[in-house]
């Protein structure tokens, strides 16, 4: 069953990562990536990383996606459609897909993995605060902090999107 599960999620993730990349239509896209970021969380739910998967949905899925349809809708431009990408651009983005794809797989199957060797035990709440506030070792402080600016980045990227060409013409 877990398979079967996970066969479809990841059809829908590429199947809505190509619709998103394709779509000219940008809230389309917007919502296309939405459904991404929601599969890829239930992969992780799949494999029972459900604070990695809460984090996928809130984060990217809730805050991220949400401020990209605000500056869609705030500036009435529902129906924008991008500009058609160059034929050029299109096959040089295609060699690096490729070439990352293949450096992906050669890095995944020249890897030796190694049979996880430690039980599964019961982690309280109060270990997974201190874990993600401790900068030792094994601490996700610098990850957290990293959320805090891409999230940053993001809301700069959605007043930039949401003025448009009001930019320009000041």
């Amino acid at each position: 069953m877990e398979a079967i599960l996970f066969y479809i999620l990841a059809a829908l993730i590429i199947i809505f990562a190509v619709a998103s990349v394709t779509s000219r239509k940008i809230l389309r896209a917007v919502i296309y990536l939405l459904f991404v970021l929601i599969s890829i969380a239930g992969l992780y739910f799949l494999i029972n990383y459900n604070l990695l998967a809460a984090i996928q949905l809130t984060v990217y899925g809730g805050g991220v996606i949400i401020l990209f349809i605000f500056s869609v809708l705030l500036v009435h431009h529902v129906e924008l459609e991008l500009e058609k990408t160059p034929l050029k651009r299109k096959i040089i983005a295609g060699i690096l897909s490729l070439l990352g794809l293949g450096i992906t797989l050669w890095a995944i199957f020249t890897y030796t993995f190694k049979a996880a060797t430690t039980t599964y035990s019961s982690i309280e709440v109060k270990d997974i605060g201190f874990k993600l506030l401790s900068y030792g070792d094994g601490g996700f402080i610098l990850p957290f902090e990293v959320i805090s600016v891409l999230l940053v980045a993001v809301m700069i990227g959605a007043i930039i999107v949401a003025k448009g060409n009001k930019l320009k013409e000041n």
